[in-house]
């Protein structure tokens, strides 16, 4: 960071002060021939030449510096929000996200650059030309720092306002680049309810509330903050001439004033452009604080501080007085209890907002409870490292996601050393191969950005692979065959079943046919566990269920149905509350 700072030192100050002792010479009459200029010609080519040199060599470990820094941020950055938890996702845009944490990394580059070249490389030859000027006349230095620092009391109360103003405006280009990745990722819904016209005009909207906004900062800094340092630079350089020249009959005469006014001139160009590099530092500097503002949210899914070791045995499931809300609002379980043996395979039932899906996301610690406990094998899974839990849970959520990579890469997601083979047998349990040996190029075919060349019941087999592939001894699967046609439906459930043999299974269905012959039905209406048991009891029982299955057509069930709705025969049902769940 010192070499351009060195190599400045060198053009602008060594070399300046070494025409002047020529202009002194030959102005004090001792001859401007050959014999007495060359000492100072060769000296003006060699500092010249070693401040290209230091230039050189500092740039050469500055982009070092950089392109490491760069890499160590960008590593940062994704740690962190790897670290983060599920609603941290929810409550971002993903664009907005990527936005700030490419910034994050990249503005390094700016920040140093502008540390090293204009801050360090002025401030340290400033330094050096005080030296300088003190040994021909102290008032010299006196003068130029005084013009300097009061031209900086000035203009920093000017600073802070235009800071807010940057603030402001960084913070619009944040929801242009959110609603852009919004619109692009959603292309299909947009495009399916003809709405590329309102999206463009909120776009359109959005960049102009942005373009006022980066007007309004860049304005302020030219009208306001430029228009006081022109002057104040321009003060400074008459007052050096006016030093100088009053000065000037001392012993250092010609000499002392061609010193005293390059070196002004130099000192004053930093006031110049005094502006220009707050604002690099300045954008740099907010861009990355709009992302690390984002880590000053602590994440609330956490390691614990001394996790306990996976312990090897069964692995079966216990909610025990589990109480959640979610956001800080109603409680949707209060006090649950649910026990899942090893190997048993449980059917979560009911209508919608019932707590189906939020029980598998608790269980994969996605959130944490507010009170109670979730055991695994006898292990209380908020004493265990996440990645030891969710080594245990093969996880096929309702709209499964795709990244945009080879199919065979998203099936091996599960499990990165799989072999070729592992990954095809896989393939073929979940009746992937039916599709993929069709596309152009079979496993190796790019599936698009989450999965947009694949239909919906072609993501459901992949991510169906991925479970198999996965061998966990715990299986969640959130309507894991919702998009499937009943042909393919019949072939992949053949797969499941053979996949849960052996395994602890807990299975959310809407199409209540899908379940049927589970170990365990459990229906669960607004977090409560009315009923439980087999198919033909429950059916047996009159209750919950068995209205739920009559309002069924062709397996799905009515959201809208009152909970205490007449049978066919005309008898009401009531739900049955407080069910023994062991």
């Amino acid at each position: 960071m010192l070499l351009p700072a060195l190599g400045n030192i060198g053009l602008n100050y060594i070399a300046p002060l070494i025409v002047a002792k020529l202009v002194a010479r030959i102005a004090g009459g001792d001859g401007a021939g050959l014999g007495a200029t060359l000492p100072y010609v060769i000296g003006f080519a060699g500092v010249m030449l070693l401040a290209e040199g230091l230039w050189r060599i500092g740039l050469h470990c500055l982009n070092r510096l950089d392109a490491l820094g760069v890499e160590a941020l960008y590593v940062l950055g994704m740690d962190e929000l790897f670290a983060k938890d599920a609603t941290f996702f929810h409550d971002n845009f993903a664009g907005s996200l990527t936005k700030r944490v490419l910034s994050f990394a990249s503005r390094f580059e700016d920040f140093i650059d502008t540390l090293t070249f204009n801050v360090v490389g002025s401030l340290v030859p400033l330094l050096f030309g005080s030296v300088v000027l003190w040994r021909y006349e102290p008032l010299l230095v006196v003068g130029l720092l005084a013009m300097i620092a009061l031209t900086a009391l000035l203009v920093a109360p000017l600073i802070r306002r235009r800071q807010a103003l940057v603030d402001q405006r960084e913070e619009a280009i944040a929801r242009v680049s959110g609603h852009v990745a919004d619109s692009l990722m959603n292309m299909d819904t947009v495009r399916a309810f003809a709405a590329e016209e309102r999206e463009a005009a909120e776009h359109r909207s959005r960049v102009a509330h942005s373009r006022r906004l980066m007007l309004r900062s860049w304005d302020y800094g030219n009208l306001r903050i430029d228009t006081l340092v022109a002057p104040m630079s321009v003060l400074t350089n008459v007052l050096g001439l006016v030093l100088a020249v009053a000065l000037g009959g001392g012993e250092h005469g010609v000499e002392a004033i061609v010193v005293a006014f390059t070196y002004y001139a130099n000192a004053t160009k930093i006031m110049f452009d005094f502006n220009q590099i707050y604002r690099r530092l300045e954008s740099s500097m907010t861009e990355a604080a709009q992302f690390t503002e984002l880590l000053l949210v602590p994440p609330t899914v956490l390691d614990p501080a001394a996790p306990e070791p996976l312990r090897q045995g069964p692995a079966d499931v216990r909610f025990e007085r589990v109480t959640f809300a979610h956001g800080g609002g109603k409680p949707l379980f209060d006090g649950l209890d649910l026990a899942v043996p090893s190997g048993a395979k449980i059917g979560l039932v009911g209508r919608s907002g019932g707590g189906k899906t939020t029980l598998t996301r608790l269980l994969l610690r996605m959130t944490d409870i507010d009170g109670g406990r979730i055991l695994i094998g006898g292990q209380d899974i908020s004493r265990m490292r996440q990645a030891d839990l969710r080594g245990l849970i093969a996880y096929v959520p309702q709209d499964p996601a795709m990244f945009h990579r080879t199919l065979r890469d998203n099936i091996a997601f599960a499990r990165p050393d799989a072999t070729d083979a592992e990954i095809r047998r896989a393939a073929e349990a979940a009746h992937v191969t039916e599709f993929a040996d069709a596309l152009p190029h079979g496993f190796d075919t790019m599936v698009g950005e989450r999965g947009i060349k694949l239909s919906g019941g072609q993501r459901q087999r992949v991510a169906l692979a991925r479970a198999i592939l996965r061998d966990a001894p715990i299986l969640l699967l959130d309507e894991a065959t919702s998009a499937l046609d009943s042909e393919s439906e019949i072939l992949v459930q053949e797969a499941l079943w053979r996949l849960m043999e052996g395994r602890t299974a807990l299975v959310v269905a809407h199409r209540l046919s899908t379940v049927a012959g589970m170990d365990r039905l459990v229906v669960l209406d607004r977090g409560r566990i009315v009923e439980q048991g087999t198919h033909q009891e429950l059916l047996a029982a009159e209750g919950a269920y068995a209205k739920l299955w009559s309002h069924q057509s062709g397996g799905f069930l009515d959201d809208n149905a009152p909970v205490d709705a007449p049978l066919p025969d005309g008898r009401v049902t009531g739900s049955v509350a407080g069910a023994d769940l062991h």
